[in-house]
């Protein structure tokens, strides 16, 4: 058996994949918004052309990539047959997410949300860009309640009230973990719940009085560090039962004494077995508390506080470390799974003050995927920004963003959104965050091909659209050199590496011209020159000197002439829709 066979999913197109040109971003200073300063950058153009033109700087630093693609729900793409359309979509993503993979940090992660009509494939090719070993989770997430008791089916399937979210990491080694973030339940609904199906209740003992201290020892944990162990004495305790007896309800019960209600527990861990070692037993009015500094994890460098009572040294789990207060009520928080709920889809079409028809996500998805991924100053990436509700809480959240979109609604929904968040706005996730306004963004437009065709056929530079400057800065992109021009030199317009450069010039370049430059090049630089033409034989004068006729020069790098890779998408551009609510 041949164990070097490719495991992988094929489709009508697979490895007929255009060469991408690496287009120069545009910054339109009248379109962009607040802080001059910022890192921010909304583009609107191909998002595929668009995630090309970002590889040279991005490579390897985006942290976190939320996208939300077209569904291919069956109507996704015009004039094709169905076979034809699924091989469509899987050729439109498979682009898209070797992009991606390469913009990936090595320890980001990237989320990207379907329903089932794709959803398995695109884990295949996932599987194959990213790498099994890399897949993370599939969440499923609740979107709407079915409608009314019939239950709203479709035809003759099941109504759809869950959409996935495939998660993977860029490298699962280089990945840590996710932030720790929480569900809330009403407590007192939890605990009724465990009682109609039988389970029991652990958080019922209140600690009255901690009584006083009678001494302290030091107890070294497994890497010698100190853990410093206090002992009291005259400890009181009750259960909640017994203040219910007093004439309190339960919830008057579990509210009046939240900071002091707990659970312990037996389970092992190498502090307690030390400390076991240590006092052997407690009786049954004494208690230990054992505080000590983490090196690691999520309390790294602050002081904890570890309880344990009679009659074993057992742990004490306070109530209040897994639930909070929240007005009048207690909430219990549990980490979040692969099951998401408790979103808001009511009137979430007008969210952001955009009005956005079909496939608009909750501000608090975004939160929630953020949340996770991502801490402050992170950089985020949505290249199906649609009315731009991922960048909108990247902002919200104090989190660098790239948006793309090719619509006119970057125009019209994601630019006047991002600047009414600049502004201050309070819909959404803003209360939540506590959100005043601030930062900014600027607005990038994706460049034209740098080589059009003249009337006899023949690739020429599209003077119409590109000044020198531009020139300079697509044609050094194209060579793979970054376009950063020497504030008094003026032929160092960019550099591949520390010292050389390259220098892009309209002008013919002659032997006595060659030679001025020459002169100005200090030892050990490189240079390389393109050009229109230059006299014969210049390219061997110097060594470290090599000239390049353009446009001949880039016409064997990439595909020139493609403003669109969308492939006749439906619906893309789309923002009408009917206000969508919850039944």
């Amino acid at each position: 058996m041949d164990y070097k066979q490719k495991l992988e999913l094929t489709w009508i197109g697979k490895g007929d994949e255009p060469k991408l040109e690496p287009r120069i971003l545009l910054w339109d200073k009248e379109k962009s918004y607040g802080d001059e300063n910022t890192e921010n950058m909304l583009i609107h153009g191909d998002n595929l052309l668009a995630l090309k033109a970002l590889e040279q700087e991005y490579t390897g630093k985006i942290k976190c990539i939320y996208i939300d693609p077209p569904y291919n729900t069956g109507e996704a793409f015009a004039e094709y047959d169905d076979n034809l359309e699924h091989s469509i979509w899987l050729q439109l993503m498979s682009q898209r997410l070797k992009c991606l993979n390469k913009l990936l940090a090595p320890n980001g992660t990237i989320f990207v949300q379907l329903n089932d009509e794709e959803m398995s494939y695109c884990k295949v090719i996932m599987d194959e860009i990213f790498g099994r070993s890399n897949a993370i989770n599939l969440v499923s997430i609740k979107t709407k309640n079915t409608a009314g008791a019939s239950g709203g089916g479709e035809d003759k399937r099941l109504k759809k009230n869950v959409e996935y979210i495939l998660i993977y990491a860029k490298n699962y080694n280089e990945f840590t973990s996710f932030n720790d973030v929480y569900e809330e339940e009403d407590l007192f609904q939890l605990i009724e719940d465990m009682r109609d199906s039988g389970k029991s209740w652990k958080y019922t003992s209140v600690l009255c009085d901690l009584g006083e201290e009678i001494e302290q020892r030091i107890v070294l944990d497994g890497s010698g560090d100190e853990i410093l162990v206090k002992k009291y004495k005259g400890i009181i305790r009750t259960t909640i039962r017994k203040i219910m007896q007093s004439g309190s309800s339960e919830q008057e019960a579990y509210k009046a004494n939240f900071d002091n209600i707990f659970s312990d527990t037996n389970a092992q861990s190498s502090i307690r077995a030390r400390i076991i070692e240590e006092f052997k037993e407690l009786k049954e009015d004494e208690a230990l508390v054992a505080s000590y500094v983490p090196k690691s994890g999520r309390d790294k460098g602050k002081r904890v506080y570890h309880y344990y009572i009679s009659p074993t040294i057992r742990r004490v789990i306070w109530l209040k470390d897994s639930a909070e207060k929240v007005g009048n009520r207690i909430v219990k928080k549990e980490k979040a799974g692969t099951y998401w709920q408790g979103f808001n889809w009511n009137n979430v079409n007008k969210e952001g003050n955009v009005v956005f028809g079909g496939g608009k996500k909750p501000e608090q998805l975004i939160q929630r995927v953020l949340e996770l991924a991502t801490n402050e100053g992170d950089l985020v990436l949505d290249s199906f920004l649609g009315s731009g509700t991922t960048v909108a809480v990247a902002h919200k959240m104090n989190r660098r963003w790239i948006g793309i979109e090719l619509g006119d609604h970057c125009y019209t929904h994601c630019k006047p959104r991002l600047e009414k968040v600049v502004d201050g706005e309070q819909g959404g996730i803003s209360k939540a965050v506590g959100w005043q306004g601030g930062g900014g963004f600027k607005f990038y437009e994706l460049a034209p091909s740098l080589l059009k065709q003249d009337t006899y056929g023949n690739w020429v530079i599209d003077k119409g659209h590109y000044n020198p400057e531009m020139l300079a800065a697509a044609v050094a992109k194209l060579n793979g050199y970054r376009y950063e021009p020497h504030e008094t030199v003026f032929w160092k317009q960019g550099k591949s590496h520390e010292n050389s450069y390259i220098f892009v010039t309209t002008q013919y370049i002659t032997a006595k011209y060659l030679d001025l430059l020459s002169a100005d090049m200090q030892y050990g630089e490189n240079l390389l020159i393109c050009c229109p033409a230059y006299d014969t034989g210049l390219n061997n004068r110097y060594d470290n000197i090599i000239i390049k006729k353009i446009p001949q020069a880039v016409l064997d790098k990439c595909e020139f002439g493609v403003n669109d890779y969308n492939i006749n998408l439906k619906g893309v551009n789309s923002v009408e829709g009917e206000d969508e609510e919850d039944e």
